[in-house]
């Protein structure tokens, strides 16, 4: 069994800060709630990115961990993703928790967490369950602040209230 790569918070926090920027693009450029995913291998290579899309693509699967392990899946050109660690500016959800699982991802590390639907251990903990062959290593709270902060300035402007 392969073990999660070694936590490096200096690293962690580069990447969130990579990730952060993907969720700007999906409101800047789609519209979407921004929240953004990159997939790193255990060598710190990006295996992935991707940043919310189920609005515009038409597509409820089509979160922002969707899409950065389907590139990286295309890549790699394998549906396993051992070794890698996602970074994700939102918890993921019970969709997302369960593909992390199915895809042998060793680690998460996520900014905010999510109090309504989050499935890393806000709400509900699916990749911790023991009935599963494959455990995710998970770090939650990284620049979690700012990607909190980011999603609520997000809703504000929805509803025509200004930033924090």
């Amino acid at each position: 069994m392969l073990k999660a790569p070694a936590f490096d918070a200096a690293a962690d926090e580069r990447w969130m800060q990579h990730a952060l920027a993907l969720g700007d693009r999906a409101q800047r450029e789609d519209d979407e709630i921004p929240v953004g995913a990159v997939l790193v291998s255990a060598q710190g290579e990006i295996l992935g990115e991707g940043w919310n899309r189920n609005i515009s693509d038409h597509d409820p699967s089509a979160h922002a961990e969707i899409m950065a392990m389907r590139e990286a899946g295309r890549r790699l050109g394998n549906h396993r993703l051992l070794g890698s660690t996602l970074y994700v500016t939102l918890e993921p959800c019970a969709m997302c928790a369960m593909a992390l699982v199915h895809a042998r991802v060793a680690r998460l590390v996520y900014g905010a967490a999510d109090a309504k639907t989050g499935a890393c251990g806000s709400v509900f903990d699916l990749v911790a369950d023991p009935r599963h062959n494959h455990r995710v290593s998970v770090q939650g709270g990284v620049l979690g602040e700012e990607a909190g902060r980011r999603l609520s300035n997000y809703f504000r402007a929805k509803r025509g209230k200004p930033p924090l």
